[in-house]
């Protein structure tokens, strides 16, 4: 039911009781030799004014009607619009908010496995590391224990030879003390026997 019907209805429902008041008033003004009743010309005048209000009522509303719909219905689709760009704007959000934690998550495991990554080369380094230390530690090794090994043969030689020449000193000292003219002569002559008999 729209605002015209309803008002053309709250304007039969008024001008019912001014009809029955006029009645009424007719009435008295019959029962009572029309003296002190309502005076039949204030009531033609209410009902007047009631007709012409109800006219102007009605006129009024037409006029009103049909803007004031539309008033209310642009702004009812205003407000549904509204709404929907609302939703539209909350679901781009929540989209926008779900690609933004994908992203997130995305390099969250980029610099898990970066830092994995890192971890992995670091441990590959420490091991060339210790492996070159341990090669270099070989070989220092080796080489103390070639230069031990000459340095103790040198030793070794040098010591051979400073008994070897002590030992002949001290036989030429003992021979010098203890061998006399005659033994010399002796030793001479055996020694060119031998060489006479080897060739």
């Amino acid at each position: 039911m729209n605002l015209a019907k309803r008002i053309a209805g709250l304007g039969a429902l008024l001008l019912g009781p001014v009809l029955l008041l006029a009645g009424v008033a007719g009435a008295s003004e019959a029962a009572h030799g029309g003296h002190g009743g309502i005076d039949p010309a204030k009531v033609t005048d209410l009902i007047l004014r009631t007709v012409n209000f109800l006219v102007f009522a009605g006129i009024l509303i037409k006029l009103v009607a049909k803007p004031a719909k539309n008033f209310f219905a642009k702004r009812a689709q205003d407000i549904a619009q509204s709404l929907e760009d609302l939703e539209a704007q909350k679901a781009a959000a929540a989209k926008a908010l779900a690609e933004a934690e994908a992203k997130l998550a995305q390099v969250a495991a980029e610099r898990e496995r970066i830092i994995q990554q890192y971890i992995s080369e670091g441990e590959l380094e420490k091991a060339k590391i210790v492996e070159k230390a341990e090669m270099v530690a070989a070989r220092i090794k080796e080489m103390a224990s070639l230069t031990i090994e000459q340095e103790t043969k040198k030793a070794t030689q040098e010591l051979k030879q400073e008994i070897a020449d002590l030992s002949t000193k001290m036989a030429e000292d003992l021979l010098k003390e203890k061998v006399t003219y005659a033994d010399q002569l002796s030793l001479v002559e055996e020694y060119l026997k031998k060489v006479v008999e080897a060739h």
